[in-house]
């Protein structure tokens, strides 16, 4: 809405890097929806992308730039075609030496925080303020139908609005601020500012409450009993192609037995190993990965927050790499041997395949951390 003087373009299109149908995956995202008058649809997704047979010519990589926004590297079909098109990231995770170092007028920030969005609402403050402070003085709450005197509460409705959006993410990311090893000041200092941003909002300021907002949406993420097992391995999925070698991380809200259970029920199998490791074995197969890694988290009986990872290599480039990833990040990731089911944690599925399952008891490190350290073995 208000690009920087020297920008390459006055329109900012924001694209959502999944399919349409990937949001009913997300019940997160529904729940945060209907405190900012939201629909899914409103979203623009891969799907509003001209068809792939097209979009080289309907989308030509030369009329764009593209800035990526929580990751810094483009993968996939857009990868493909628009890799040398990045011209900014606002990102927290290792930086994987994709995006120039000069990014000119854009944004080039790859800095530790517990949610990206964080950095996002740090980078857009002076920026939002001033679009608020504008849509007040244009009268452009007034042309969507609210009487003139009304500009300000209306701008006041439309940026808290946006402020429950951005809060959600943060919240989630830091488990309320309350997670040491993930929160820093630059989620603090979003907190404060969106939290300021509603606290201005006559209809948000007496009812809002941060822990309950909290709640509620970390509650909606980890309700997927409804989801079949293949959803929820690719509700949140990341892959990368390194060195020949293609990784599928899968990061989960529920403990592997959950899984195996519901592989047994969806399967109508009593060997709920055999349909488990079938349908990860599909997963994998279908994205023609040579290594898959399912990340879990979870709530011990004690009310101890947990994680289990399974590691399975599919080659023998594969199965080199995952035994030296074992080697090297057994220390810094705590690993331990997993007292779950023999057949799902044996090592040795011959035909050049490897597989592993263990208990992380570091759980500080997520996903941010454990790529890097598959991919650094990946040689």
């Amino acid at each position: 809405m208000s690009p920087p003087k020297n920008a390459f373009t006055p329109l900012y299109i924001p694209i959502t890097n999944i399919p349409a149908s990937d949001i009913q995956l997300r019940p997160e995202y529904l729940a945060v929806f209907k405190h900012a008058n939201i629909e899914p649809g409103h979203l623009i997704t891969l799907d509003d992308l001209p068809p792939l047979s097209d979009i080289s010519t309907k989308l030509a990589p030369e009329n764009t730039r593209w800035i990526l926004v929580d990751h810094n590297a483009l993968h996939g079909r857009l990868g493909k075609l628009y890799s040398r098109q990045v011209a900014g990231v606002i990102d927290h995770h290792d930086d994987e030496g994709k995006v120039p170092k000069e990014t000119g007028d854009e944004p080039r920030i790859i800095e530790k925080s517990g949610s990206c969005t964080s950095l996002i609402a740090n980078y857009c403050q002076l920026t939002w303020d001033a679009v608020s402070l504008s849509a007040v003085s244009s009268g452009a709450a007034y042309a969507q139908g609210d009487s003139l005197s009304d500009d300000a509460a209306v701008v006041k409705r439309w940026d808290a609005a946006v402020a429950l959006l951005g809060l959600a993410s943060i919240l989630v990311d830091t488990s309320n601020l309350q997670d040491e090893n993930k929160t820093t000041e630059h989620d603090r200092q979003a907190i404060e500012y969106l939290e300021a941003k509603i606290m201005l909002c006559p209809q948000l300021s007496t009812s809002f409450d941060r822990t309950s907002f909290y709640n509620d949406i970390n509650t909606s993420k980890k309700d997927i009993g409804s989801l079949q097992l293949h959803d929820i391995l690719r509700k949140d999925y990341k892959q990368w192609d390194q060195n020949g070698l293609k990784l599928g991380i899968s990061s989960v809200v529920k403990q592997i037995d959950y899984l195996q259970q519901k592989a047994g029920e969806e399967a109508s199998a009593n060997a709920v190993d055999e349909a488990f490791l079938s349908a990860l074995e599909k997963f994998s197969k279908d994205r023609e990965l040579h290594m898959y890694t399912l990340m879990t988290t979870s709530t011990s009986w004690e009310g101890k927050f947990q994680r289990e990872v399974l590691l399975w290599a599919f080659n023998d480039s594969a199965v080199k790499a995952a035994k030296t990833f074992a080697a090297n990040s057994t220390d810094e990731l705590g690993l331990e041997d997993w007292d779950g089911s023999g057949s799902v944690a044996d090592a040795t599925c011959g035909d050049g395949q490897w597989r592993k399952v263990w208990w992380q008891r570091q759980v500080q490190h997520s996903r941010k951390r454990v790529a890097p350290l598959l991919r650094e073995a990946i040689i």
